[in-house]
């Protein structure tokens, strides 16, 4: 064997007791379970290397469900924000906004588009266009050696409406559609495991149910599923929530709900009916899964709490409109007072709003304000201080949201249905904690010091249940024969470091993080290991 690890606490994904055992590696595979009670026997595995692990506990590596790090896997090769956290696999492509499939002109747009979450790109060679080039380029990033973690892709499919017919607010066309679905059929066949939405992002909240449904046809066709951020989170979050049921139980998709999150006043303590629209579709047979993250602030770009009708024609359209002081007012009233469809549908908070990062360094005084405390330091109304950050940072800025609820968090994160996702923002000066600190928090806040899931529980909702969406065959349990993505960790320390004031701090009690058997963690410090790799679609 390659590697024993003896006397770990097995916890192995599949929610059941721990039990102690030796687990020994061979090839990037876990060749043997040698367990410590009644049901072991034999002598006990011997290899060239041994890990004592001294009461810690060993898991599979962590699946985050939900994540925004398209250009940072090829960025930075560490990638400790997500390695240290015990995450082996992310899926990306989120919120129907990537950077496969494009052409030359519709990747200058979204790059534009989406600087907010991934930075302007301009360190990065783009020399893929589809979605097989890409998960190629992941594949020999960093000299061919690879990458930190291994990763998934989704199809954006507001990417796909921008290629084949820009960012006009209209029906699509026969051709259109057709080409749409070509698109989606060949990043499916290229290796992508589904296809995501972003429907309060442009321009995919421009598409209808009909042309979702034809699209999310295509995708159930070749084994995919479907991952939309739904059309509000705010004012008629239940109704939109339904409407995906609804039209993905039409096209025969599994759905994977995005960040399913319950957020701003109306929606305080209705995470209960949300549970019961999902279980009873369960009931009637309904395949569906979905992802939150343990925090209550939520994170975007100051932009996306436009109206959809303002960001018609892409970024530059978006910047003339706010230039115009008649436009400008026109938006206004749509945000604080009608509730524009960019933020749910509720009047916009503006001391809800906390700018997370800038673009432009010459503004970072803003960060860590929220756009009412900039305003009041500048005698001027929010709507003053936010058009002008807007135009000046050209689209860049991130925020924080502070619209969540506790008990909505908490209610959701039981259900039997559910996954970790980060929804980690690695850009901006003072990014989102959920970035560095989702999975030790699950583990830390949620399952050791306040009981919602015992670790048993918060394991599985991070291993087993995001491999099974992802249809992963060989990953997400420690089993035998299995991939050895393994993560140790300390179940009385481990804990997420990252605050709000300090987000980058690495969490405690991980010391340890395999995958297929290569250490990415060692005591507790990134290796030089590049053992990730893409995790193409399973047939």
């Amino acid at each position: 064997m390659d590697l024993v690890i003896r006397d770990a606490r097995v916890i192995d994904g599949t929610g059941h007791a721990s039990y102690r055992a030796d687990i020994a590696v061979h090839e990037g595979r876990i060749t043997e379970i040698h367990r410590h009670d009644e049901t072991g026997g034999g002598p006990r595995p011997t290899a060239a290397k041994t890990l004592d692990a001294d009461g810690l506990a060993l898991a599979p590596g962590f699946i985050d469900m939900h994540a925004h790090s398209d250009l940072a896997l090829l960025r930075d090769p560490a990638h400790t924000a997500k390695a240290a956290q015990g995450v082996t696999l992310e899926v990306i492509g989120q919120d129907g906004l990537s950077y496969a499939p494009v052409d030359d002109r519709t990747l200058a747009q979204v790059r534009q588009a989406i600087t907010g979450w991934n930075g302007d790109g301009g360190d990065i060679d783009f020399d893929w266009r589809t979605v097989g080039e890409y998960l190629d380029r992941l594949d020999r990033s960093h000299g061919g050696h690879g990458i930190a973690v291994n990763a998934a892709y989704l199809i954006p499919q507001g990417t796909v409406r921008m290629y084949a017919m820009g960012w006009d607010d209209r029906p699509a066309t026969p051709a259109e559609l057709d080409r749409m679905k070509q698109l989606v059929a060949d990043g499916m066949s290229e290796g992508a495991v589904g296809m995501s939405s972003g429907l309060t992002y442009t321009p995919g909240m421009y598409a209808d149910d009909s042309e979702l449904t034809e699209l999310c046809g295509v995708v159930a066709a070749h084994g995919g599923y479907y991952c939309p951020h739904h059309r509000s989170y705010g004012a008629g979050a239940l109704q939109a929530y339904e409407e995906m049921v609804n039209l993905t139980r039409t096209a025969g998709c599994p759905l994977h709900l995005a960040h399913a999150t319950m957020n701003f006043g109306v929606n305080k303590g209705k995470a209960p009916d949300l549970l019961a629209l999902l279980d009873d579709a369960l009931a009637q047979g309904a395949d569906i899964t979905l992802d939150t993250y343990p925090y209550t602030p939520g994170c975007t770009t100051l932009v996306a709490m436009l109206p959809s009708w303002a960001s018609e024609g892409g970024p530059e359209a978006i910047l003339a409109r706010l230039r115009d002081d008649a436009t400008a007012e026109k938006i206004r009233h749509h945000m604080e007072v009608i509730g524009a469809d960019g933020c749910h549908g509720v009047p916009i908070e503006w001391d809800t709003i906390e700018i997370s990062g800038v673009l432009d360094p010459g503004l970072a005084s803003c960060v860590g304000k929220t756009i009412a405390h900039s305003a009041a330091q500048r005698g001027e109304e929010p709507w003053v201080t936010a058009r002008r950050l807007l135009i000046d940072d050209r689209l860049g800025s991130t925020i924080l949201q502070h619209v969540g609820h506790e008990e909505n968090v908490r209610a959701i994160m039981r259900h039997r249905a559910h996954t970790g996702g980060s929804d980690g923002i690695l850009q901006g000066f003072k990014p989102h904690p959920r970035a560095y600190g989702t999975f030790p928090q699950y583990l830390g806040r949620y399952a050791r010091e306040l009981g919602v899931l015992s670790l048993e529980e918060a394991v599985a909702h991070l291993t087993s249940r995001p491999a099974a969406r992802l249809r992963l065959p060989d990953r997400g349990v420690v089993r035998e024969g299995y991939r050895a993505d393994l993560v140790l960790f300390d179940p009385e320390t481990v804990a997420a470091g990252s605050t709000f004031e300090a987000p980058r701090t690495l969490p405690t009690g991980i010391p340890h993080v395999l995958i297929d058997g290569r250490f990415v963690m060692r005591d507790g410090r990134r290796t030089d290991v590049l053992a990730g790799r893409a995790v193409r679609r399973t047939p």
